[in-house]
């Protein structure tokens, strides 16, 4: 039975969808005026990993991700650099994808652009309107929030706690707390008609429209970062359930946001406590952002794989912030080799490819009778870790945990049957391995991982660089097979200066970068 943190109750919930066995998900994705950084990534990856969850564990899931492609920052960057603000969120858009991509970020079903949605966010703000939720101010519409009297039930915060916009709109407005509809254009502004005049969309009608076009009314689970609880999630609810009569969303998921290291704000903010889970203040002064000089994310893939970062940001709880530092990346680099070695030896071993293992893709199919093998055995119980903690609110934390042990308990199987050595290989060990090695490749397929063997970090020459390492060892091992073991030694020692480790093994000798 999964369980999942719902910000609206504070609590932890049992997850039912509202239609059941369809669950839909709605997550709020970027502004595209400026190249993605790497805390635009953590809730794709997420929610990506969610998904591929609820999928394993029998739901058919409809996963929506908006893109926000009409904005004041579009609207300034574009003026910035002199092209048309379509050619901007076009350019902006595809380096997201690009980049969402490089993370394994492949089970998002729409990607709704607010251009593409201008009637239904023009019809809803209308419909607002007639109700008497909302008003006209010479060109702009408002969501009046007095008449909503659940105002707050999200964020827990007063309605005169919303800042109002400054210059001459907020004289426009009949409370401070009220906030945009639809805004009128100002001169030379991309803008839509509308029964209030040309003008563009407020940001938080974006969403309502979409999920709404999308997901129905009434939807499952709706996410984000911590830091839109308040005030976009807030007013999303005040509108969609203004007009539709009803919830919005059924659960509402926040993750924690990317903080520059243990020093909050290091990127260019300033420098405070440590920020726990929940805890918005702290976090948002250390949060990652393009205005705290956070670099282009693919410059990130220029030095550090994908499934590199993947791993990171899936390493720690979705909803504590992350403590993001190069330092930390390479660390978890490093945990990643345990992995990529063990899935060498296991072909050493069986001669076949971890990749090509064929796992379970629902849960059930996945569960299986250890008997009295004790290798199996520890592959059942840390399964069951592995989808105990997967169902406490998706602590993909523990999961990868649960994958650690896993790996060095089917490295220590292989080491007692002695199962490097070809003469000592036993068909029944070698089911055992292929048994547990399944399991490690199914739960690792639920978080994304290990899809295909691992890639250099941006680069195209890998290739190139893997048939030069087979020929430097091929050139190693005829040297000391003609006794030339000067050759031989000059050749690992100038490798291990460059960083790569050989390890001559009775299958062969294999290379990495130490």
């Amino acid at each position: 039975m999964i369980h999942v943190y719902n910000t609206l109750s504070k609590s932890k919930e049992v997850f039912g969808p509202v239609q059941p066995g369809k669950v839909g998900i709605y997550l709020c994705g970027p502004t595209v005026y400026k190249p993605s950084h790497i805390g635009h990534m953590v809730g794709p990856v997420i929610f990506d990993a969610v998904k591929r969850y609820l999928v394993y564990s029998g739901y058919e899931v409809t996963l929506v991700v908006n893109v926000t492609d009409v904005d004041d920052k579009l609207i300034a960057e574009s003026a910035s650099r002199e092209m048309p603000m379509s050619e901007l969120a076009a350019e902006m858009t595809a380096d997201y994808m690009n980049n969402i991509q490089a993370l394994n970020v492949d089970t998002i079903d729409h990607f709704p652009r607010c251009t593409d949605h201008m009637q239904q966010i023009i019809d809803l703000t209308a419909d607002l309107i007639e109700k008497g939720f909302a008003y006209e101010a010479r060109g702009d519409v408002y969501f009046e929030v007095a008449k909503c009297v659940e105002y707050g039930k999200l964020s827990h915060r007063r309605a005169d706690a919303m800042q109002c916009d400054g210059g001459g709109t907020a004289k426009r407005k009949k409370a401070a707390a009220d906030f945009a509809l639809w805004k009128s254009a100002k001169p030379g502004e991309p803008s839509w008609e509308s029964p209030w005049g040309p003008g563009r969309p407020g940001w938080h009608i974006e969403c309502s429209a979409m999920s709404k076009a999308l997901l129905g009314e009434t939807f499952d689970i709706h996410g984000g970062g911590i830091d839109l609880v308040f005030p976009h999630h807030e007013n999303e609810i005040a509108q969609s359930e203004s007009a539709h009569g009803r919830p919005m969303a059924k659960y509402w998921m926040h993750n924690g946001l990317m903080q520059a290291s243990h020093e909050v704000g290091k990127l260019g903010g300033r420098t405070t406590r440590e920020a726990a889970a929940g805890d918005l203040d702290s976090q948002e002064a250390g949060k990652i952002s393009k205005s705290k000089g956070s670099a282009a994310f693919s410059e990130m893939l220029q030095r550090f794989p994908g499934e590199t970062v993947r791993f990171f940001l899936l390493s720690t709880h979705y909803r504590r912030p992350i403590d993001y530092s190069e330092d930390r990346l390479v660390e978890v680099q490093t945990g990643l080799d345990t992995f990529y070695r063990f899935f060498k030896r296991y072909e050493r071993v069986t001669g076949k490819s971890f990749y090509d293992l064929v796992p379970p893709t629902v849960r059930e199919q996945g569960d299986f009778d250890p008997g009295d093998d004790t290798m199996l055995q520890d592959a059942a119980e840390h399964r069951n870790r592995f989808l105990e903690a997967m169902d406490d609110d998706f602590n993909t934390g523990g999961g990868v945990a649960s994958l650690f042990e896993l790996v060095r308990r089917l490295n220590k199987f292989v080491d007692d049957e002695k199962l490097e050595e070809p003469k000592k290989r036993d068909a029944a060990a070698l089911e055992v391995l292929e048994r547990g090695t399944t399991t490690l490749c199914e739960l690792a397929a639920t978080l994304g991982l290990f899809r295909g063997p691992p890639r250099a970090a941006g680069s195209g020459d890998d290739q190139l660089i893997g048939h030069l390492m087979d020929l430097l060892i091929e050139l190693r091992a005829e040297a000391r097979k003609s006794k030339d073991f000067a050759t031989a030694d000059r050749i690992r020692n100038s490798l291990t200066e460059f960083g790569v480790v050989l390890e001559d093994r009775p299958g062969g000798t294999e290379w990495s970068v130490g």
